[in-house]
């Protein structure tokens, strides 16, 4: 009799360390917690109300698999403007999430034993989507250094070598808040051309920039239509939209007949009324994602200055995102110190741990939370370490 178990690459993979923290504390509202990424505000009413109004008209059957004509335009519209550069709707398909639009894009590329190049630290499903479909991944690790994080180019260059099959790369990175400098993409871009190397760009922080641009430069300003270059993107940060679970991806038009076919036998389409309240987010959108922009850099300023106040706690500063990732002297097991904050602090973090080996003995802070609540966690942490 054959045992019931799960193929090898599915048993292999890493459970995810934020849930195993996360699981120590559920449910108790003693702990402040700030371990996953998303506001603590709801979406913005219009959005909601918009969503209200394609139920009520009964907005609730089978799409084109792609998206409805509807939000695909309006994707269009938004993507074109905010690049300076024609994306048609052509190009465009809608995904139940961008984490959903990762997994169809390394389905769509990756076969067994391709090798795939991932920036690290991480957003561990970055990491275990290829290692899903039986890739080899290999990560090139960011480094904090001058109070900041930086790529070095050379070392990624010389990862980018012959039979490299993708490069995934997520900027505003998740945890770090490291944002690829616009000076850095021709040089990457033209390494995947001469190669042959898929470059998936996870741009769901892309908006979420801290200087004066309104967006973090992106591969989409550079790179031709008909080039190895996808776009994965979402819904759920800019425009508070987490748990609605919506997304797109920007495709060369070669992908586009497989994409469908790949959306109808993973999730068919996504759900009409959704997608109705996203066009409306596109459509009225920038002044919400304006001030989401302007509270999230106050929060950074707050929570960075907060952490570097205290004593033996290093604390790089991010260009973009919702994270502060910062550790604290002495600290190896980033897992067992989340745990004991739960305990101890009544504070519940991310373990750096959760982000991939590079990590280790680093906590993330997500600060998209109101003034108050981060000031209330800072000031128990910092009475945990005073202790």
């Amino acid at each position: 009799m054959f045992a019931p178990v799960a193929r090898p690459e599915v048993l292999a993979l890493r459970s995810s360390k934020i849930r195993e923290v996360a699981n120590a504390a559920w449910g108790r509202a003693d702990v402040l917690t700030f371990w996953f990424g998303e506001s603590d505000r709801p979406t913005p009413e219009f959005i909601r109300d918009a969503a209200a109004r394609a139920l009520a008209a009964g907005r609730t059957y089978y799409t084109h698999n792609l998206g409805t004509a509807e939000l695909r335009a309006g994707l269009s519209a938004y993507l074109t403007e905010l690049h300076g550069r024609a994306i048609g709707e052509g190009r465009i398909a809608v995904t139940n999430s961008g984490v959903n639009g990762l997994m169809l894009a390394a389905q769509a590329i990756i076969s067994p034993g391709d090798r795939v190049v991932v920036v690290t630290p991480v957003w561990p499903n970055v990491m275990e989507i290829p290692r899903i479909l039986s890739a080899d991944v290999e990560g090139v690790s960011l480094e904090a250094a001058q109070g900041k994080w930086r790529l070095d180019l050379d070392r990624l260059m010389a990862a980018l070598k012959p039979g490299t099959r993708a490069l995934f790369l997520n900027s505003p990175n998740n945890p770090t808040g490291w944002t690829l400098p616009a000076h850095d993409r021709a040089a990457i871009l033209a390494r995947c051309r001469e190669l042959g190397i898929w470059l998936v760009a996870d741009d769901v922080y892309e908006r979420l920039t801290f200087g004066p641009e309104s967006t973090a430069p992106s591969f989409l300003e550079l790179a031709g239509e008909g080039e190895r270059v996808i776009g994965v993107n979402s819904f759920s940060k800019a425009w508070r939209m987490t748990g609605w679970r919506l997304g797109w991806m920007v495709l060369p038009p070669a992908l586009m007949e497989p994409m469908g076919v790949l959306l109808e036998y993973n999730t068919s389409c996504a759900p009409d009324f959704v997608q109705t309240a996203a066009a409306t987010a596109l459509a009225e959108g920038e002044p919400h994602v304006a001030e989401l922009r302007a509270e999230l850099a106050a929060a950074r300023d707050q929570v960075l200055g907060a952490l570097r106040a205290m004593p033996g706690v290093e604390a790089p500063e991010p260009d973009g995102g919702m994270y502060a990732f910062f550790r604290i002297a002495g600290c190896t097991d980033s897992v067992a110190l989340a745990k004991q904050l739960i305990e101890e602090a009544q504070v519940g973090l991310a373990p750096g741990l959760a982000f991939g080996e590079q990590g280790k003995g680093w906590l993330r802070w997500c600060f998209a939370h109101r003034p108050e609540k981060n000031a209330a966690g800072l000031k128990r942490l910092a009475a945990f370490l005073g202790r």
